[in-house]
């Protein structure tokens, strides 16, 4: 179930009205690896197989999907209706033996005054850089943008939902997912392109990433990761995430809208 309807009194210049509005399911997901949680996330509980391939993957525990031996999805009561859900996975060498070193270098002493130094520095990570072959003409967001809105029926339903798709010009939509988080729905994608070969048989030279989110720099790391070349937005972007962009390589457009869009980074990939 990923929204729940709600009684609501409207107020109106004609005076208040009584209803109902859907409002999205927001859920407790913790994501953990070989029976260690590696993080918590306020989520919508649906395609969270995908989540968990896409956060393993954008956030480097994995490099590819096979590392991956085994992944379930468990449910428990947590009381007060609410319900938390354990993604666990469970990974190959040498994957499992890089995760269970960086978590002990990331523990580290306690005391010494540096001791977060290097989960501060993994905030702010370098980006991988991305390839150089996409390039896309005006239509091209405007189509894409158009493309992601009829897939987002949590968003249509609830007005509270973030939505992330993959889009070309030969095959449209390729795959779209929403979440309550727009690290959450971006993550979501990235397993579902990962996890279908067919779909992810696409070249990231061939098409872009559409968000309906602002950009901020965890959006943009976890584009590089993907391995887009042009991400487009219909909100603004934060500073470094454009600094962000623009050392992947990444093109990135924003304040995407019917009447036009603004480019920050690598505009030569845009024409018409």
């Amino acid at each position: 179930m990923t929204r729940a309807a709600f009684p609501r009194t409207r107020w109106t210049a004609a005076g208040p009205e009584a209803g109902s509005r859907d409002l999205p399911e927001e859920t407790p997901v913790a994501l953990v690896h070989d029976a260690t949680t590696t993080a918590v996330m306020m989520a919508t509980p649906a395609d969270l197989e995908d989540f968990g391939v896409g956060f393993s993957l954008t956030e480097g525990l994995i490099a590819v999907p096979d590392e991956i031996a085994a992944l379930e999805v468990s449910t428990g009561d947590l009381g007060a209706d609410l319900v938390g859900i354990e993604v666990r996975m469970w990974l190959r060498q040498p994957a499992s033996a890089a995760l269970a070193t960086r978590r002990r270098r990331l523990a580290g002493p306690t005391g010494c005054g540096l001791c977060g130094v290097d989960s501060l520095a993994e905030a702010v990570r370098p980006p991988r850089r991305v390839g150089e072959g996409a390039v896309a003409a005006a239509r091209d967001i405007h189509a894409a943008l158009a493309a992601l809105a009829p897939a987002q029926e949590l968003g249509r339903a609830t007005r509270a939902a973030h939505a992330a798709g993959w889009w070309t010009r030969d095959l449209g939509l390729v795959a779209a997912r929403e979440d309550v988080g727009r690290h959450n729905a971006l993550d979501k994608l990235v397993g579902a392109l990962a996890r279908s070969e067919a779909r992810m048989r696409t070249s990231m030279d061939d098409g872009l990433l559409a968000l309906t989110s602002r950009v901020s720099v965890e959006m943009v790391q976890k584009a590089a990761a993907l391995g887009a070349q042009i991400v487009v937005a219909v909100s603004a972007p934060t500073a470094l995430a454009v600094r962000t962009a623009d050392a992947a390589g990444i093109t990135l457009v924003a304040v995407a809208r019917d009447d036009g869009f603004e480019v920050f980074t690598r505009p030569d990939r845009i024409s018409g």
